[in-house]
Order: C-alpha cells, then sequence, then structure tokens
C-alpha cells in the first residue's frame, strides 16, 4: 500500500515538471518578443532569467528520470546523485546568467532607454501567476529533493523578480524615471546569485562525499558510544548518496562474544542511526576487546 502512494506521489512529480517545462518555454518566448518591443531590460534579464528556469525545469526533469531508475550492476548505489549533478550545474548556470545581467544594467544605466510600462506589467502579471502556479505544484516534493528545491528557487526568483518588474513598470509611469529599469535588473541578478549559492554550496558537499547537512559528526559518536554494549567507535564516515539519503560505515569495538550475541548491538546502533540521524546505509565492522 506504502509504495504504491510512493508510485503515484512520483508519477505526479513528473508530471508537474514536464507541464511547467512547456509552460515556462513559451512564456520565455512571448517575454523575450515583449522585452525587444517594449525596450524594457527588466523584462529581458527576466526572460533570460526564465530561459534558465525552462532549462531548470529540463535538468529537473531529466534528474527525476534518472533518480527514478534502479540500480544496477553498475550504479550499485542507483542514480540517485543525478539529481545532485543536475541542481549544481543549475545553480552555476544562474550564476553566470546574473554577472551578465549586471554588465547589462551596467550599460543601461550610462544610456537610459524609453520604456514601455503598460507592456512591462501586462508580461510581468502573467508571470507571477505562471511562477506562483508551479511553485504550488512543486510545493510538497521541494522540501525532500535537492533536484526539485533547485528548480523551485528558479521559481520563486522569478515570481518575485515578476511582482518587482511591476512595480518598477508603475514607478516610471508616475515618476518618468528611467533609471528604474536597470536597477530592478541589478535587483534581480542579485537575487538570483543568493538563492543560487546555497544549492551550489549544499550539492557541492554531496558530490565531494561532505557530512550530511544538519548531521554533526560528534553527536553520531557520541550515540554510537552511548549503545549498550559498544565500548568505542572509530573510522566514522558519514556521506549523502542522494538529497535525502545517507550512509555510514564504521568499525565498533565491542566485548569477546560470538556473533550472535553480537547481532542485538547491531540492530541497537542501526537503530540509533535511523530514528536520530535518518542514516539508511550503515555498514559497521565489530572489532573484539582482548
Amino acid at each position: 500500500m506504502h509504495s504504491h502512494h510512493g508510485h503515484n506521489h512520483h508519477h505526479g512529480t513528473g508530471k508537474i515538471l514536464v507541464i511547467s517545462t512547456i509552460a515556462t518555454t513559451l512564456f520565455v518566448v512571448l517575454e523575450f518578443y515583449f522585452g525587444l518591443t517594449a525596450h524594457s531590460l527588466a523584462l529581458l534579464s527576466d526572460a533570460g532569467h526564465n530561459f534558465t528556469d525552462a532549462f531548470a525545469l529540463l535538468l529537473a526533469l531529466f534528474a527525476w528520470y534518472l533518480q527514478s531508475k534502479p540500480a544496477d550492476e553498475i550504479k550499485t548505489f542507483g542514480y540517485q546523485r543525478g539529481g545532485v549533478l543536475a541542481a549544481f550545474i543549475n545553480a552555476l548556470t544562474l550564476i553566470g546568467l546574473s554577472i551578465y545581467l549586471l554588465y547589462e544594467s551596467y550599460l543601461r544605466f550610462l544610456n537610459p532607454t524609453e520604456v514601455h510600462e503598460g507592456t512591462m506589467i501586462v508580461v510581468a502579471a502573467l508571470g507571477i501567476v505562471l511562477n506562483v502556479g508551479i511553485l504550488w505544484g512543486l510545493r510538497n516534493q521541494s522540501k525532500d529533493d535537492l533536484n526539485i528545491r533547485a528548480a523551485a528557487v528558479h521559481m520563486m526568483g522569478d515570481a518575485l523578480s515578476s511582482f518587482a518588474i511591476v512595480i518598477g513598470a508603475v514607478l516610471i509611469h508616475y515618476t518618468g524615471w528611467l533609471k528604474i529599469d536597470p536597477i530592478l535588473s541589478v535587483l534581480i541578478a542579485l537575487l538570483i546569485i543568493w538563492s543560487a549559492i546555497d544549492i551550489t554550496r549544499e550539492s557541492l558537499n554531496i558530490l565531494l562525499e561532505g557530512m550530511p547537512r544538519g548531521v554533526e559528526m560528534q553527536e553520531v559518536v557520541s550515540a554510537l558510544r552511548g549503545v549498550s554494549g559498544v565500548l568505542d567507535v572509530h573510522d566514522l564516515h558519514i556521506w549523502t548518496l542522494g538529497a535525502e539519503s545517507h550512509a555510514l560505515s564504521c568499525h565498533a569495538l565491542i566485548n569477546d562474544m560470538p556473533p550472535s550475541e553480537s547481532e542485538c548491538i547491531l540492530q541497537s546502533m542501526k537503530r540509533v542511526l535511523l530514528q536520530r540521524f535518518h542514516i539508511h546505509h550503515t555498514t559497521v565492522q565489530f572489532e573484539h576487546a582482548q
């Protein structure tokens, strides 16, 4: 029963990602066209941001497909890292795009250009509706999956930048101050960089076999040493396989006893690791005290 629900949930994610990718791609074409006709750098930079969103969703979809593939003889842990790799590439493209936007904004500061506020408002309002819709669709999955979260961060950044464009267009309309357009572009770029850095850090940590987020080495050692029958723990390694799947290997010192007796110590250790630290894959090697 449980696995059937998991399958439906998983299938739902794929469907949301497909619809979101198509909708975002269509919106990019629309926004780019109107950005050119309205001479708005803010709209064009948002179209660029949306283009990386479409790319992000495509990567998320590819990674989702990889993650759903079972382990095989070559990839014995499965393809869980596929999603993490996608999140990492995603975040890097965002940072690259933002740097380009900052440069374009600087040029626009030097030569402010007349913009069509009405077009900006209509297109940005459409963007808000689209991005909030996609965010709402991804809200459950983004808590557990770094890959989906990277895509959701893109969407949130977009919704916010579309909102800023609406406000900016209203301000341009009433004040006639054209530098508002490049200022908005700078703010959008900085917002994207800020959100992308966190995902870059977390995905890089997983790819470099770092400690899982929120897990402290000393806490794990103390918890294992606290298990009845365990005298000491050393050679401890903890790493992340996928966004939510952690693994551990260690050596544990116990009193000299036959394996049938040490089995209960092993089960206690596994239970502590699972309940307190959500570590599912555990390899424990016992050493006997002489």
